[in-house]
C-alpha cells in the first residue's frame, strides 16, 4: 500500500480524494454506498447566512458529457446547519468541510465566523463564484479585487483552513490565484463550473429556468486540467483540483498536473461509490509503477 496522506494548510487527510460541495448532501445521505471515513475530506453542499430557496425549476440539464444547473445555493442557511445538520456529522471520521458563500464580503465573514466556532470542522471552501450585489450582480471570482475582497474579510473573521474555489470563467485564472494568496488564502480549488445553456427547440425555450447555468462533467476537464496546471506554477500555496474527474486516471491527471487533492463533483450522480474506486486506483497505480507516496507524482510535468 502507498502512502496516500496529503496536507492542505493544516488540514491532514488521510488521502488526496474529496468530494464537490453540492454533489454529495452533507455526506450522511451517501453512508449506506461508501464508508465515509475513506473519503480524505467531505465539502458539505452550499452554507448561507440566510436561507435560500434557490431558483426556479427546471433547474438541471443533461448535457453531451456532462450537466447544467442552476440550483442557485438552495440551503435553510447557517443556523439550521449548526444547529440541525453539525450534530450528525461532527463525529464522521474525516474532514467535514463547509462552502460558504455570500452577497457581500462581510456577509461571507459572518457566515464564516458561525462555522469557525464548529470543533469538528476544520476547514471552509469560499464559493466566489456568488455575485456581488453592490455591484450591480458582477461574481466576486471574475475580478482580483472582487475576489481579494472576499478573502481579505473572511481571514479577519476566520481561523482555521481557508480554501477559496476559484472561478473558471475569467480572462486568467493565475491573478486571481495570486490575488486570494495574498489575502491569506490557505489553499485554492479550481475549477468552478463553467458557465453554459442549452436549448429546446420543440418549445422554443431553454432548458433551464432562468436561461443559463453552471456546466460540469467530463466536457470541463481538459480546461479544467490546463487551469490547474497554470495555477499550481503560479502559487505558493497547495491546489485542489476538481472538473470532470470520475477515474482514477483522471485523478492522477489533475496531480501530476500539480493538484495535492482532488474533489469529485458529478460523478458521484453516475455512482455514488466512485470516491472510494478512485482513491483504490489510485493506491493500485502508485503500487504498480514502485511509487511508495503519492508525492512522487504530485506536479511532476
Amino acid at each position: 500500500m502507498a502512502e496516500l496522506k496529503v496536507n492542505i494548510g493544516n488540514l491532514r487527510m488521510k488521502n488526496p480524494v474529496m468530494t464537490a460541495s453540492g454533489t454529495f448532501g452533507y455526506g450522511i445521505e451517501f453512508q449506506d454506498f461508501v464508508p465515509l471515513e475513506e473519503i480524505g475530506g467531505i465539502i458539505v453542499k452550499g452554507t448561507t447566512l440566510q436561507a435560500r430557496e434557490g431558483n426556479a425549476y427546471p433547474r438541471m440539464a443533461e448535457t453531451a458529457q456532462g450537466m447544467l444547473n442552476c440550483v442557485g445555493l438552495q440551503n435553510k442557511g447557517v443556523s439550521y446547519f449548526c444547529n440541525n445538520i453539525y450534530p450528525q456529522i461532527k463525529d464522521i471520521d474525516t474532514n467535514m468541510i463547509v462552502n460558504v458563500s455570500g452577497n457581500s464580503p462581510e456577509n461571507y465573514a459572518e457566515c464564516a465566523a458561525r462555522v469557525d466556532a464548529l470543533d469538528k470542522i476544520p476547514a471552509i471552501e469560499l464559493n466566489i463564484s456568488c455575485p456581488n450585489v453592490k455591484t450591480g450582480g458582477m461574481a466576486f471570482g471574475v475580478t482580483a479585487h472582487g475576489a481579494a475582497s472576499v478573502v481579505r474579510e473572511v481571514r479577519k473573521a476566520y481561523n482555521k483552513t481557508l480554501i477559496v474555489k476559484l472561478s473558471p470563467n475569467v480572462t486568467d485564472i493565475t491573478e486571481i490565484a495570486r490575488a486570494v494568496e495574498a489575502e491569506g488564502a490557505d489553499a485554492v480549488s479550481l475549477i468552478n463550473t463553467l458557465m453554459g445553456t442549452s436549448i429546446d427547440i420543440e418549445k422554443r425555450c431553454f432548458n433551464l429556468s432562468i436561461g443559463t447555468g453552471g456546466l460540469s462533467g467530463p466536457a470541463v476537464k481538459p480546461v479544467a486540467l490546463r487551469m490547474v496546471y497554470q495555477v499550481a506554477k503560479s502559487v505558493n500555496i497547495p491546489v485542489i483540483g476538481l472538473g470532470g474527474i470520475s477515474t482514477a486516471t483522471d485523478a492522477i491527471e489533475f496531480l501530476m498536473a500539480g493538484a495535492t487533492a482532488i474533489e469529485i463533483g458529478t460523478a458521484n450522480f453516475l455512482d455514488p461509490a466512485v470516491t472510494k474506486k478512485v482513491k483504490d486506483g489510485i493506491n493500485a497505480w502508485l503500487d504498480a509503477h514502485g511509487c511508495k507516496s503519492v508525492q512522487e507524482i504530485i506536479g511532476v510535468l
